[in-house]
Formats: C-alpha cells, sequence, structure tokens
C-alpha cells in the first residue's frame, strides 16, 4: 500500500510537471489564444497541484485493478495499453465536446489532442513500471 501511495504521488507529481511543460509553452500560448477572452489571469497552483496529485493516486487504483485485463505481456505494453484507454477517456472526450460546442480553432483541438496522449503515456507507463507485479496464485491442477 505504501508503494502505490508512493507511485501515485510520483504519477501525481508527474501530471503536474508535464501540464507545466505542455500547456505553458510559447506554442501552447499561441495557439490556445482562443481561450485567452475566458481564462483566469492567473492560476491557483496549489488547488492544480492537489488534482493533479489525486488524480495520480487515482489513477494507481485503476491501474491495479485493471492490470490483470490490460492487453500486453509486459508492464511496459500494459502501461500504454492503460495510457490509450485514459487519453481516450480524458482527451479526446473533451476535445469532442469542445469541438461541438465551441468555437475554438482546430488547431487548439489537435495541440490538445497530441499533448494528452504524449501526458497519459507517459503517466501511465511511469505507473506500470513502477509498481511491482502482484504475486502469482499457484496454479495447482485438479486430478479426478
Amino acid at each position: 500500500m505504501l508503494r502505490q501511495s508512493l507511485v501515485g504521488v510520483v504519477a501525481g507529481a508527474a501530471f503536474l510537471i508535464t501540464d507545466g511543460l505542455l500547456n505553458a509553452n510559447a506554442l501552447a500560448r499561441e495557439v490556445y489564444g482562443a481561450y485567452r477572452p475566458i481564462a483566469r489571469s492567473s492560476v491557483n497552483a496549489l488547488a492544480g497541484s492537489l488534482v493533479d496529485m489525486a488524480y495520480g493516486l487515482i489513477l494507481v487504483l485503476l491501474f491495479v485493478t485493471l492490470r490483470h485485463c490490460l492487453p500486453g505481456r509486459t508492464d511496459l505494453k500494459k502501461g500504454i495499453s492503460f495510457g490509450v484507454i485514459l487519453w481516450f477517456l480524458r482527451v479526446v472526450m473533451r476535445v469532442a465536446g469542445e469541438w461541438v460546442t465551441t468555437t475554438v480553432p482546430g488547431s487548439a483541438h489537435v495541440y490538445s489532442l497530441l499533448a494528452g496522449l504524449a501526458q497519459t503515456l507517459l503517466v501511465a507507463v511511469l505507473i506500470a513500471l513502477l509498481l511491482p507485479r502482484p504475486p502469482r496464485a499457484d496454479k495447482r491442477e485438479i486430478t479426478g
């Protein structure tokens, strides 16, 4: 349980760092310019950090629960599978909703999709590689 909590904190920190790198760079500021009229003038860093940390812990719990049924035999492949699922549920669905309801340029949607894919894959693979595999259950043969 301690290991899972620590991996959750590391995953949350990875979200926090990648959020900054992917959303505060010059390209992102230009592409996301359409959001300026409704964007806050400053970010609540504490609230954002808490959200990212909570999200990291929740993702670890999800991964531990789903690990055995994710495609792939290796931790890396399971992490990639988990990351693609997260990307679809977290990013693709949000971008699709924005595409339908806003007049934001397509470049903002494309950037969100690509940046989100990079972020979710990175965090999911990190979780998969840092969490130890559960011990295998004995396979006992039943003879009649």
